[in-house]
C-alpha cells in the first residue's frame, strides 16, 4: 500500500483527494505547528493561503504560508526516502490576465501577493537538482470547483437564483474552470505512472465557458426563464464598486474572476499522463450547481 504524507489535508481538495484514494493508499496528514518527518512514500503539499476575493489578509501571511512553508516541505522531502513530490500552485502563479491562451511557456508576471507567493515558491523548487529516482511536479489548476466548494461560482448562483428571471447579466467571455474529479484524475496517474516528466504542467477541464453558459446552467437547474433582457456590463461592474466600499458579497475582485477571460492550455498534462478526462466542463459545473440546490433546499 502506498502512503502519503499530505499537508492541507482539511481543505476542499484535500478532503476530496483522501476520498479519491482511499483504496491502496494511506495517508499521514501533516498539521502546521508540527514538526515535519517524511517517512512516506509520497509528499502531496495542498496546504496554502487562498487568495482573499476581499482583499483584507496581510500580504505576510502569502509569503508565510505559500512561499516559505513550502520551502520546508520541499527540503524535507530531498532529504527524505520519498519518490514524488506534488505541490499544488495556481495559473496565478504566471498570469493575473491572459491575452490569447495561458501555455507552461509563458514568462510569468504575477501583480498580486498571491501569485508572487506562489511563484516563489515555484522557483525556489525548480532552482533544486532532482536527485535520481525522485519526481517533482507542480500544478497549476484554475478556478476549482465542485459540490461542497464554497467559492465564486456559489455567489454567482445567488446572483441569478435571486435575480428576476426576465433579466440576467451579460459578459462576453470565455474562461477556463477544474472540475475536482479531473484534478484528482491528473494527481493520481502522476503518482501511478513514472513515465510523467518532473515539471509544471497548467490543470484545467478541456472546454471553456461564458459566465453566460453559466447563467444558462443554473437557470436549468432552478427551472428558470432566462429571458432576453440583458443586464449591461457596466451596471453590474458599478455595483460590484460599490459592494467594494460597503463590503458586500459582490466586489470588483469576485466579478472579476467570475466575468474574465482566462483561457488555460491543458495540452501538456494531457499528453503527458496520455488519458482522456473523465468529465466535460458543463457536466462538471452541473454537478457543481446542483450541489448549490441541494443545499439551499435542506
Amino acid at each position: 500500500m502506498n502512503s502519503i504524507f499530505l499537508t492541507g489535508g482539511s481543505g476542499f481538495v484535500g478532503t476530496n483527494l483522501q476520498s479519491y484514494l482511499s483504496q491502496g493508499y494511506q495517508f499521514k496528514n501533516f498539521r502546521r505547528g508540527e514538526q515535519l518527518d517524511v517517512k512516506e512514500d509520497i509528499v502531496l503539499h495542498l496546504a496554502g493561503k487562498a487568495h482573499d476575493t476581499k482583499n483584507i489578509t496581510n500580504p505576510n501571511e502569502y509569503y508565510q504560508v505559500n512561499t516559505e512553508l513550502t520551502k520546508q516541505v520541499f527540503d524535507t522531502f530531498l532529504q527524505s526516502t520519498a519518490k514524488v513530490f506534488i505541490t499544488l500552485s495556481s495559473v496565478k502563479a504566471a498570469a493575473d490576465k491572459v491575452d490569447g491562451i495561458l501555455t507552461e511557456e509563458i514568462v510569468p508576471n504575477p501583480q498580486t501577493h498571491y501569485g508572487k507567493s506562489k511563484l516563489l515558491a515555484e522557483q525556489y523548487i525548480l532552482s533544486k537538482p532532482i536527485p535520481p529516482g525522485k519526481r517533482v511536479y507542480i500544478i497549476r489548476p484554475c478556478m476549482i470547483h465542485g459540490p461542497g466548494n464554497k467559492g465564486n461560482l456559489n455567489l454567482l448562483y445567488d446572483l441569478v437564483n435571486k435575480s428576476s428571471p426576465r433579466v440576467h447579466p451579460s459578459f462576453d467571455n470565455q474562461r477556463s474552470f477544474c472540475s475536482i474529479e479531473n484534478l484528482l484524475f491528473v494527481i493520481k496517474l502522476i503518482i501511478e505512472k513514472n513515465t510523467v516528466p518532473s515539471g509544471i504542467y497548467n490543470v484545467s477541464d478541456d472546454e471553456t465557458l461564458s459566465t453566460n453558459d453559466i447563467i444558462r446552467l443554473i437557470a436549468q437547474i432552478e427551472t428558470k426563464k432566462v429571458g432576453n433582457l440583458s443586464l449591461p456590463g457596466i451596471l453590474l461592474k458599478l455595483l460590484a464598486y460599490i459592494g467594494d466600499y460597503l463590503n458586500l458579497p459582490l466586489n470588483s475582485e469576485r466579478l472579476k474572476k467570475l466575468t474574465e477571460s482566462y483561457k488555460v492550455n491543458n495540452g501538456k498534462i494531457i499528453n503527458a499522463i496520455d488519458e482522456k478526462l473523465p468529465i466535460r466542463a458543463e457536466e462538471g459545473l452541473i454537478k457543481t450547481l446542483r450541489a448549490f440546490s441541494l443545499k439551499r433546499e435542506q
